[in-house]
């Protein structure tokens, strides 16, 4: 909970609150957590700004009342024993005043998942710059596949659970390690309150330039949560990253790495690694010894790489090769990650999050080797504080390899963006084009529907990357290339 100061506080009797209100609740972790409280037998209420549907749909389904907008009287509504504060909120925001004039106990999404959830279980962080979300969900599922019955809560819709969490009563619950700040009153990284006992660290690579500084200000956080893994504890670490393999040599916990690459010095490889149309098989082998061959319904090295991390860890928990294969086989995967919408007139649409540069490279190499001999067209939004800056322009600029047509929106101006520190998307659009890749750089989203209208043909994947809704941009484009 907090103080009288508003300082957040990690330790709360589970019993003590009964009635919760989530202030802040449309946000897509703030509204599964509120499933998950209502799961758990808590009497739960929110409120946000404004609520939309797929969340508003969700929480009435859950039996959750969502108040809008955010004012004091919805606090007489609730009449909350415990008030949780989602990390949009802002101090001056009416509804959070009013909680701390009324010394109505508050806590940070992130602290109260760790106190009511994680403090009485094994906690499974998954952490890193890349690959949280699958990493997260295939974990989860390998767990719930082998009879374990875990929790888990992550970023994405698990399309093998159906949604974002899974309430179990196994003494594991697996959560998505956010490094970004936690709430106003508290503006260190969410991970900091998972309590973690193995932690999978998939890479440590600069982003989030809206908080961090730079790249060593960036990984002391990482370090931080490393230090939380205890003694008996395991961290899982990619090879690949040097920095990651030195940031949890620095905790006191085992240490196991991983790597997709057949050569890597790593206790963790893959073998005879082959990917296609069906995704990806290999074999895996651990300090050495083969372990059996999987299939892992997914495509990409970095798809791969994310798989053997979660086999590392697995293994620490006690499941088997045979387990662990099944698993792999039977992952669905998770909305919004290489999301095949719809091929309407023979153009196949993907719906991706990719956003960092490193993130949109292996995104576009995985698709185009899942669907070998069509024409990729990859169409990009900058949406994120961090890709909408210059501080990744010239990275962006050989992100794109593999696509045979770019098409970049132009994003909006923000706030949280200094003038002049931009992403100069007309300049990248050029020196794409310069390097043989042919690029458009988009005003607007419907100006960009016109140009995939008119130049897209049967047989091409179109490729679409951003993490927001990028204005509805697959919707229309859906059922625009279906009318025409």
């Amino acid at each position: 909970m907090s103080d009288d100061n508003g300082n957040t506080l990690d330790t709360v009797d589970p019993k003590t609150p009964r009635r919760i209100h989530l202030v802040g609740v449309a946000g897509t972790g703030m509204g599964s957590f509120a499933g998950m409280l209502k799961a758990a037998g808590y009497e739960v209420t929110g409120s946000d700004e404004n609520v939309y549907p797929p969340m508003s749909d969700m929480l009435r389904a859950w039996g959750i009342q969502a108040l809008t907008p955010y004012a004091p009287g919805n606090l007489d509504v609730a009449k909350p024993d415990l008030a949780i504060i989602g990390n949009v909120i802002r101090r001056v925001n009416p509804e959070a005043t009013a909680v701390r004039e009324r010394r109505i106990p508050q806590m940070s999404f992130p602290a109260a998942l760790g106190a009511l959830f994680l403090a009485q279980r094994h906690s499974v962080v998954v952490a890193g710059t890349h690959g949280k979300t699958t990493t997260s969900a295939l974990m989860g599922h390998v767990l719930a596949d082998a009879g374990r019955d875990p929790s888990f809560l992550v970023g994405g819709v698990a399309l093998n659970a159906g949604g974002n969490y899974r309430l179990g009563k196994g003494p594991h619950f697996v959560v998505e390690g956010d490094e970004y700040d936690t709430a106003y009153f508290d503006k260190g990284p969410k991970f900091l309150h998972y309590r973690p006992r193995t932690l999978i660290l998939t890479s440590v690579e600069f982003d989030h330039a809206d908080i961090y500084r730079d790249l060593p200000h960036y990984e002391a956080s990482f370090e931080k949560v490393v230090a939380l893994v205890p003694e008996g504890g395991t961290i899982v670490v990619s090879a690949r990253w040097p920095n990651a393999v030195k940031l949890a040599s620095t905790g006191k916990a085992r240490v196991l790495t991983y790597s997709s690459d057949e050569d890597a010095d790593a206790d963790v490889r893959p073998s005879h690694l082959r990917l296609g149309p069906e995704g990806a098989r290999f074999g895996v082998t651990m300090h050495d010894e083969p372990m059996g061959g999987v299939l892992l319904p997914m495509a990409g090295a970095h798809n791969v790489e994310n798989a053997l991390g979660v086999f590392a860890a697995a293994k620490s928990l006690g499941l088997s090769n045979e387990e662990l294969a099944r698993g792999f086989a039977s992952f669905r995967g998770v909305k919004r990650r290489q999301e095949e919408r719809g091929e309407p007139d023979g153009v196949l649409v993907i719906d991706d999050f990719a956003h960092h540069p490193t993130a949109v490279r292996e995104t576009i190499a995985a698709v185009a080797s899942r669907y070998p001999g069509r024409r990729l067209w990859a169409v990009f939004e900058p949406r994120s504080n961090t890709s909408r800056r210059n501080i990744h322009q010239q990275e962006y600029a050989t992100s794109f390899t593999g696509a045979a047509r770019a098409s970049i929106k132009v994003p909006e101006k923000h706030d949280k963006i200094p003038s002049g520190e931009e992403l100069d998307v007309p300049r990248l659009a050029r020196e794409l084009s310069g390097k043989g890749l042919p690029a458009f750089a988009a005003a607007s989203v419907p100006e960009l529907l016109d140009e995939v209208i008119r130049d897209a043909r049967a047989g091409d994947v179109l490729l679409v990357m951003s993490n927001g809704a990028f204005g509805g941009f697959i919707e229309q484009v859906l059922a625009r290339l279906a009318s025409r």
